[in-house]
C-alpha cells in the first residue's frame, strides 16, 4: 500500500463493476436516471417499492431515494453529484443511511451512456466496497434494478 501523497488504487475485489445492453436510445436511458418520476419505476431491487426520489441534478447537487422491502422494512440511500456529462457520464456518491439517519459507508458510482445501433450500452462502476461480501449484495441488488430498468425502458417505448 502505498502513503504519503500517493495515490492508492482500490482493490479489485471490493470494486463492482457491471455492463448491459438496454433497447432504447440513449436520451431515454439516461433520463430513466436523471429523472426522480421514472427513477421510482425501476430503482431498487425487484420486491421493493420507491416511496420518494429527490434529486438536485447538478455537481455538488443532493439525491436521496427512500424505499420499502416487500417485508415492509424502508431504506434510504443518499448522495451528491461529483460530475454530469448529459447523455453520456453519471458520477455520485452512494451512502446508505442508518436506522437513525447516520450515513453508512460512502462508495463513488460512474455510469456512462454509450449509443450501439439504437441501442444504450450502460458501463457501471462503483468503489469502494469494505468487504466482498457489500460488493456482492450490491451487484445482486444493481442486477435487479437493471431487469426492472429493462422492463421501463420497454413500457416507455411501446
Amino acid at each position: 500500500m502505498r502513503v504519503g501523497n500517493s495515490p492508492t488504487m482500490p482493490p479489485a475485489d471490493r470494486v463492482l463493476s457491471m455492463s448491459r445492453i438496454f433497447d432504447a436510445p440513449v436520451r431515454i436511458v439516461y433520463e430513466a436516471w436523471t429523472t426522480p418520476g421514472h427513477i421510482q419505476r425501476w430503482w431498487g431491487p425487484r420486491g421493493f417499492t420507491t416511496l420518494s426520489c429527490e434529486m438536485d441534478l447538478r455537481p455538488g447537487g443532493r439525491w436521496r431515494v427512500h424505499s420499502r422491502s416487500n417485508e415492509g422494512r424502508e431504506y434510504a440511500e443518499h448522495g451528491v453529484f461529483r460530475e454530469i456529462v448529459p447523455l453520456e457520464r453519471l458520477v455520485f456518491t452512494h451512502c446508505w443511511e442508518g436506522a437513525n439517519g447516520t450515513p453508512g459507508l460512502e462508495t463513488l458510482v460512474t455510469v456512462t451512456f454509450t449509443a450501439q445501433n439504437g441501442k444504450t450500452r450502460l458501463d457501471f462502476r462503483q468503489a469502494v466496497f469494505d468487504s466482498v461480501e457489500s460488493r456482492n449484495g450490491h451487484e445482486e441488488g444493481w442486477g435487479s434494478a437493471f431487469e426492472l430498468l429493462a422492463e421501463f425502458l420497454a413500457d416507455v417505448r411501446s
